[in-house]
Parts: C-alpha cells; sequence; structure tokens
C-alpha cells in the first residue's frame, strides 16, 4: 500500500513533467521547429482537429515552416487556425502549400517568450507541489485508518519530498534548455 502512493505520486509527476515540456515546444525560438504549430487547432468539417493530422509540416530551412495539407479544400481553414493563432506570423499561401517565414526575434520579444516559458514552468511546478500534498493527505489517511505507523507515514511523506525535489530539478532543466533556445542568436 506504501509503495503503491509513492509509484503513483511518480507516475502522476511525471505526466506532469511531459505535459509542461508539450506546453513549451509551442514557445517559438530563433529557429523553425514543427513542433510551432503542434497546438493548433484546425477547424475541419467543424471539427477542431490538431494541423498535424490535416497536413504535413516540414522545415525547409532554418527560419521557414512548410504546411503541406493533405487535403486541399483544409488549406483556407489552415491558414485562418494559423492566423487566430499567437504565433505572430502571417502565412502566405501558394495554392498548394502554406509557408510560414519566421523573423529573426527581437530581443524584446526573446525576454516576452522566456518569460512565458517561466510562467509555464511555474505552473508546472505548482501542478507538482499539489501532487505532493494529494499524495501526503492520502498517507495521512492511510495513518488515520491505522494502515500505517507513524514512522512509515513520516518516511513516506521524506520520500514524497525527495520526488519533488527530484522533479522540480527537471523542470528547471527543462527550463533552462528552453530559455538558452530562446535567447541563442
Amino acid at each position: 500500500m506504501t509503495q503503491d502512493t509513492i509509484k503513483s505520486a511518480r507516475e502522476r509527476m511525471k505526466k506532469a513533467l511531459a505535459h509542461t515540456t508539450d506546453q513549451l515546444r509551442g514557445i517559438r525560438t530563433s529557429r523553425a521547429s514543427s513542433t510551432l504549430v503542434d497546438n493548433i487547432r484546425v477547424d475541419y468539417y467543424g471539427t477542431p482537429t490538431p494541423l498535424s493530422q490535416v497536413a504535413q509540416v516540414s522545415v525547409p530551412e532554418p527560419r521557414t515552416l512548410v504546411i503541406k495539407p493533405f487535403d486541399m479544400s483544409a488549406i483556407k481553414d489552415i491558414e485562418k487556425a494559423l492566423q487566430k493563432s499567437d504565433l505572430g506570423i502571417s502565412p502566405s499561401n501558394d495554392g498548394k502549400v502554406i509557408i510560414l517565414n519566421l523573423p529573426p526575434l527581437s530581443g524584446d520579444q526573446r525576454n516576452k517568450y522566456v518569460a512565458k516559458a517561466k510562467e509555464i514552468c511555474e505552473e508546472g511546478r505548482i501542478t507538482l507541489r499539489n501532487l505532493r500534498r494529494e499524495a501526503n493527505k492520502d498517507t495521512d489517511n492511510q495513518l488515520k485508518a491505522k494502515d500505517i505507523t507513524e514512522d512509515v507515514c513520516h518516511d513516506l511523506h521524506d520520500d514524497v519530498q525527495s520526488l519533488l525535489k527530484e522533479y522540480e530539478k527537471l523542470l528547471s532543466d527543462v527550463f533552462d534548455k528552453k530559455s538558452k533556445e530562446i535567447l541563442e542568436v
């Protein structure tokens, strides 16, 4: 029962870290990447559909994204979705593909993107701390039910705390890497 608490907390923290990492992929860096458009949803026949399911995204040059729809009738919908997104890039359409030319980031834009990344990581930290609180509450409930002793409860609290520190460190590493990518000229 006690190891189930730790195992569950670890799995949930792993998912929280993966979610935060996915969110960070959508933040623009100095280089083009197909992950920039991963979170964009296209209104495809009335259904919000991930862009990757309606088009092929490629990076032919360091500052260019090319989006080729699988269904040419969706090209206008894809263009609308890109214009509505917070990428801040105007797509150009030649009838067959959509081209996104990423202009170089100014220092001010870089700082804004780093601040956005920091905000996303802080939300991730809050999630991790909430998961710690839930695991500790579960442990306390086991103690109240006399399923575990006070010593075991105390040890579990320590294990959950060290697990939190481990995942906070991983999250900090992810943030540092993303910040470096954003600030890279």
